[in-house]
């Protein structure tokens, strides 16, 4: 279908292609998340909540199979520096990984002796320490996990080092985190707000936060940018430092300066998106129901 651009500033221009058009690879889900580009083979893989599985989709034939199920109501998922899928779990509260030879490992579930709520997106930074946010949508209700009280009582953003199997919380002051990306430098964090689904008047905005010299810590936290077309859920920069974010009408993009340059109109509210393709250049779009792509003038930036 063609692809109604909405310029804002002629800096979108150089970042999209006026001829591509956007592409709807599948349909038929129930709310769609969580995409991540497997470069060795060719493929995507990608979340339907309620319907607990994670489907696949093959760059190869097109075709669409089942990649897991059932998925303990996964959402959010990464690729590892090592090829590895990592995983929130809405169902098991939990961060896992499937291993080279297909096992799975849960990697973390409780911090400070108590349950997680319901682990949402996840990103791993070059040094090979895991990021994740941890709302409570996953239990909230039994649609997208089984309902259940929070045990920490907050959601915070939560930083995991394999090596030393530690997990503590790098913010306490979102009301509901989400999407989360570092900057191609990884300098910053930027990490999304979408408390206006429990606040009226609630946060629905994307912080950024300077990372320490430790790697560990954060500083600062000062809103990057507000939606204002539904809210921010998940996003990714590309390798210039642009941030491409999921909204209520589509997929926005802002420079590293916080302007909004445009945005790419979706049929549907966007939740997720990812960069993939043999050049980086293919914009893997889950929307509520289908999963849409389109090829942009950009490539996703690669971690240091």
């Amino acid at each position: 279908m063609p692809v109604p651009y909405t310029v804002l500033d002629e800096r979108f221009r150089r970042v999209t292609l006026g001829t591509a058009t956007l592409e709807t690879l599948w349909t038929g889900g129930r709310w769609l998340e969580g995409p991540a580009y497997f470069a060795a083979g060719r493929y995507l893989v990608w979340s339907d909540i309620p319907n607990n599985r994670i489907l696949r989709w093959d760059e190869t034939d097109g075709s669409v199979s089942v990649f897991r199920q059932p998925s303990h109501n996964a959402n959010g998922h990464t690729v590892d520096r090592e090829g590895r899928l990592v995983s929130c779990e809405h169902q098991t509260r939990a961060i896992s990984r499937i291993e080279i030879d297909g096992s799975r490992t849960v990697l973390v579930d409780r911090v400070g002796g108590v349950r997680l709520n319901s682990p949402n997106d996840v990103i791993v930074k070059s040094d090979g320490t895991i990021w994740f946010s941890d709302p409570t949508y996953g239990i909230d209700s039994d649609y997208e996990g089984d309902a259940a009280v929070s045990e920490i009582g907050a959601s915070h953003v939560y930083r995991y080092d394999p090596a030393s199997q530690t997990c503590a919380a790098v913010t306490s002051d979102f009301v509901k985190p989400n999407g989360l990306a570092f900057s191609p430098d990884e300098r910053h964090l930027y990490i999304a707000d979408t408390g206006a689904t429990h606040v009226r008047g609630g946060p629905h905005h994307i912080r950024r936060f300077a990372v320490g010299s430790d790697g560990q810590t954060l500083s600062g936290g000062e809103v990057f940018a507000t939606c204002d077309a539904g809210l921010f859920d998940g996003f990714r920069f590309d390798a210039h430092g642009n941030l491409w974010t999921s909204a209520g009408d589509g997929v926005h993009c802002y420079a590293p300066d916080g302007v909004l340059l445009g945005k790419i109109s979706v049929p549907e509210g966007v939740a997720n998106l990812c960069f993939g393709g043999p050049k980086r250049n293919r914009l893997f779009i889950c929307a509520t129901t289908s999963l849409y792509a389109i090829y942009v003038n950009a490539q996703g930036c690669r971690r240091p």
